[in-house]
C-alpha cells in the first residue's frame, strides 16, 4: 500500500532518548585529507574533490553504483505490486466483504474502520511479506550494510506493524469520520487531516516510538558533546544533552538527527557516527542536523509535501468516482466508504511514483541548504567531504545531472564535496585577504 514500508521504516529509525551514559570508543579516526585537498595558496576546489573521491576504490564505487540503481528499480516494482495487491482486493470484491463483516460485528462506525483497518494492513502486510524480507532483510546484507539476524529483524518488523495499526486505525478513524461530514471537497478536508496526523506523529516519535526499537543514552565524551552542545546554544536550539542510540545492532550506516516538535526537540547520533568518524566529521554531521532544525525544514517540507497531496487526492478523487460509477462490483457506495481505501491508496501510489523528482527536489534541496549551514557552524569542510565519502557506500556518488535530479533525493556524493571544497576555498581566500 502506500508508503506503508516507508512508513514503518521511517518509525523504525526514528530518534529517541533515555537510560544510561554512553562513551565515545577510545581510538577516534583521524581526519584523511588528501594532499590535492589540503590547504595551500594553489588550493583548487575541483582538484580537490577529483582528489577526494579518488579516495574511493573502483570496486567499491561498482558495488554503491549498483546498490542505488538497484533500489531506484526496486522503488517502481514495489510501486507496481503494490497497486496489482490492492487491485486484487478491489477486483475480488474482498474490500467490499471486509467493510461488511465489520458492519456485522458493530454498528458503531468508528470501530467498523477500525476493524477493517486491521484486516486491510494485515492482507498488506502478509502479501508484501516476501518483498519485505527481500528489500528490508535480504539485500541489505547482500550489499553489508545490515547487521542484525532475521529473528530480531523481524521482531522490530512486528512492533513497527503493532504501531501502524494503533496510530493507523487513530488517522483512519479521523479521517473517515470527517470524509462522512463533508461534500464533493472531500479531497482538502483529507489533505488537512493528513497535515494534523504529520505534525501529531513528529511530536510523539522521538519520546514514545523510538525507544521501541533502540535504546537512546546520554552521551558522556565532552570532546564529542561538548561542541555539539555549544552549537547548539548558539543557534538557538533548547538542549542540555546529546543523546546516542545503538543503531549499530541493525545497520552499519551513520547517522543523526535533530528531531521533535513544541518541546520534545532531541538532538541524537548513532554509535556507527561515533565509532566510523573523525570529530570533525561529527561536528559537521551535527551542524547539518541542526541547520535542518533552525531552517524549520520538517515544516516548510511539511507545507510543500502537503500541496503536493492536496493535488494527488484532488485528481484522486475523479478518478475514484469514475472508477466507482463504471466498477459497480467493486462495492464502493461513496468516498467516505472505507471499502473504497484500495482504490485511494493505489491511485495515490501511482501519482507519488510520477511525482517522484519532485519530491526527491524538495527533500535535496533541504539538505544542500543544511549542508550549507553546517559549513558555516561547524567550520569543517573536509569534515563533510570524508562523512559524504561514507554516505557514499550506499549512494551513488558521480550520477549525471539528470539522474541526480530524477532520482536522488539527497545531493549527490560529488555535489556535497564540491560544495565542501568551494566553501573551503573561499574560506583561504578570505583569510588571505585579511593579513
Amino acid at each position: 500500500m502506500f508508503r506503508l514500508q516507508s512508513t514503518v521504516a521511517l518509525i523504525a529509525v526514528a530518534a529517541g532518548l533515555l537510560l544510561g551514559g554512553t562513551a565515545i570508543v577510545a581510538q577516534t579516526p583521524v581526519l584523511n585529507v588528501p594532499s590535492a585537498a589540503e590547504a595551500s595558496p594553489a588550493f583548487n576546489p575541483e582538484r580537490a574533490t577529483d582528489a577526494y573521491l579518488a579516495l574511493v576504490p573502483p570496486e567499491q564505487r561498482a558495488k554503491s553504483d549498483a546498490y542505488f540503481e538497484g533500489s531506484n528499480w526496486l522503488q517502481l516494482w514495489s510501486s507496481l505490486y503494490t497497486v496489482l495487491m490492492l487491485g486484487l482486493l478491489l477486483a475480488f470484491g474482498w474490500s467490499s466483504r471486509m467493510r461488511d463483516l465489520a458492519r456485522r460485528l458493530t454498528h458503531r462506525r468508528p470501530l467498523q474502520t477500525l476493524i477493517y483497518w486491521v484486516l486491510f494492513v494485515l492482507y498488506v502486510s502478509v502479501v508484501s511479506f516476501p518483498l519485505t524480507v527481500y528489500s528490508g532483510f535480504y539485500r541489505e546484507h547482500q550489499y553489508g550494510l545490515a547487521t542484525q539476524t532475521f529473528w530480531p529483524w523481524l521482531s522490530e518488523q512486528l512492533i513497527g506493524l503493532c504501531v501502524l495499526l494503533v496510530l493507523g486505525g487513530l488517522g483512519m478513524i479521523m479521517l473517515y469520520a470527517v470524509l462522512r461530514r463533508v461534500g464533493s471537497a472531500w479531497w482538502l478536508w483529507a489533505t488537512a487531516v493528513v497535515v494534523v496526523f504529520q505534525v501529531f506523529g513528529a511530536m510523539i516519535a522521538p519520546v514514545f516510538i523510538a525507544p521501541l526499537f533502540n535504546s537512546y543514552t546520554p552521551l558522556t565524551d565532552s570532546r564529542v558533546r561538548e561542541p555539539i552542545l555549544r552549537m547548539a546554544r548558539a543557534n538557538g536550539i533548547a538542549v542540555d544533552a546529546v543523546y546516542v542510540v545503538d543503531q549499530s545492532r541493525q545497520t552499519t550506516r551513520v547517522s543523526a538527527n535533530v528531531s521533535g516538535l513544541l518541546g520534545t526537540t532531541r538532538i541524537s547520533l548513532n554509535d556507527n557516527l561515533l565509532r566510523r568518524a573523525s570529530l570533525e566529521e561529527i561536528e559537521m554531521v551535527m551542524g547539518h542536523e541542526m541547520g535542518h532544525y533552525v531552517l524549520n525544514h520538517v515544516i516548510t517540507n511539511l507545507v510543500e509535501v502537503s500541496v503536493l497531496m492536496a493535488m494527488g487526492l484532488a485528481l484522486s478523487a475523479r478518478a475514484f468516482d469514475w472508477f466507482r460509477q463504471r466498477r459497480p462490483r467493486w462495492g464502493i457506495e461513496s468516498s467516505a466508504d472505507i471499502a473504497g481505501l484500495p482504490l485511494l491508496v493505489a491511485l495515490l501510489t501511482l501519482y507519488f511514483l510520477v511525482v517522484t523528482p519532485l519530491t526527491n527536489t524538495i527533500t535535496r534541496t533541504s539538505e544542500y541548504e543544511a549542508d550549507l549551514f553546517g559549513l558555516n557552524v561547524s567550520r569543517q569542510p573536509d569534515g563533510l567531504a570524508n562523512v559524504t565519502l561514507k554516505l557514499g557506500e550506499y549512494r551513488k556518488l558521480s550520477p549525471g545531472p539528470i539522474e541526480e535530479f530524477m532520482f536522488f533525493d539527497h545531493p549527490s556524493g560529488r555535489t556535497r564535496i564540491v560544495t565542501a571544497m568551494r566553501w573551503k576555498g573561499e574560506a583561504l581566500e578570505a583569510g588571505r585577504s585579511t593579513r
